[in-house]
């Protein structure tokens, strides 16, 4: 197992020195990332879903090849999926335990493994308290708002509506961090949590785009040729495509179609919200 010891003052992250009651002592067990790196908080139910654990992956396996660190508690259920996906995905994980970092404290016991492939993938377990620390109950909010204090941004996957996961949520409001949820069913009581966040002012988030985008990242989509964006347009709507060589008037265009007033304008309608066309100015073009 790799030395535990303190960090300096001056090694600390700088976020945390921005938080209302920054860490006095932090033990580190493994290294600190590029400083550079975006940090993002995943945190979420411990008795998650299939939905749950299946949106975790997806959204952080989107996140490849980008500066992004993945913080989270160690804990079991989303945690350990985030971590993992992390892993997976070749990207830089975080762990904040609710105990100390020597093994024979560590909490959970049954993450003793996925802790040493976080430290071994060059990643860091963090932890204010001494390293043969016991986790307590009070430990873990006590870690939560270092989860929250080092992150530019907190995804919550799922969580009901009192759990530690809203902690988290809170304490990133509080300290001007952006809070990301992930919508659920409205018959799962795991999702009435973010659901509520959502309602509160959260950003509502379902795809990996929209988290890069959250964390301030420039996404632009490959440009498709012909071909591909015309792949699945059935005859009719390659009929309208070919018409609007140039942008033409609405009336204009259904009269050159051929088509009936009503199926016409129902086509241009699906065309548009399928965005291979635009209407403005009173004239429709391709897109």
């Amino acid at each position: 197992m790799e030395d535990i010891y303190k960090l300096k003052p001056e090694q600390l992250p700088k976020a945390l020195l921005e938080i209302p009651q920054p860490p006095k002592t932090l033990y580190i067990r493994g290294q600190l990332p590029d400083p550079n790196f975006v940090y993002l908080a995943v945190v979420g139910s411990r008795k998650f879903t299939s939905y749950g654990r299946d949106i975790c992956e997806k959204l952080i396996h989107g996140l490849k090849g980008y500066p992004i660190v993945i913080v989270s508690g160690l804990a079991m259920g989303i945690d350990s999926i985030a971590h993992r996906s992390a892993l997976d995905t070749g990207l830089i994980t975080v762990s904040f335990p609710g105990s100390g970092l020597d093994n024979s404290a560590l909490h959970p016991r049954s993450n003793i493994r996925l802790a040493q492939e976080i430290v071994d993938s060059g990643g860091c377990l963090l932890s204010e308290m001494d390293p043969s620390w016991k986790a307590t109950l009070y430990s873990f909010p006590q870690r939560n708002r270092l989860m929250a204090g080092i992150s530019k941004a907190v995804l919550i996957i799922e969580a009901e509506e009192k759990s530690g996961t809203l902690i988290t949520a809170r304490m990133a409001l509080d300290y001007n961090r952006d809070v990301l949820a992930v919508p659920g069913s409205a018959f799962s009581s795991n999702s009435n949590g973010t659901n509520w966040l959502i309602k509160q002012g959260a950003t509502p988030v379902t795809t990996s785009e929209e988290v890069l985008i959250a964390l301030g990242f420039n996404i632009e989509k490959p440009k498709q040729t012909d071909a591909e964006k015309y792949a699945d347009c059935s005859k009719e709507e390659m009929k309208i495509i070919e018409l609007l060589r140039e942008p033409i008037e609405r009336d204009e265009l259904v009269r050159a179609s051929g088509m009936k007033i009503a199926e016409a304008n129902a086509l241009l309608s699906i065309m548009e919200l399928k965005e291979l066309i635009k209407e403005e100015l009173g004239e429709i073009r391709k897109m």
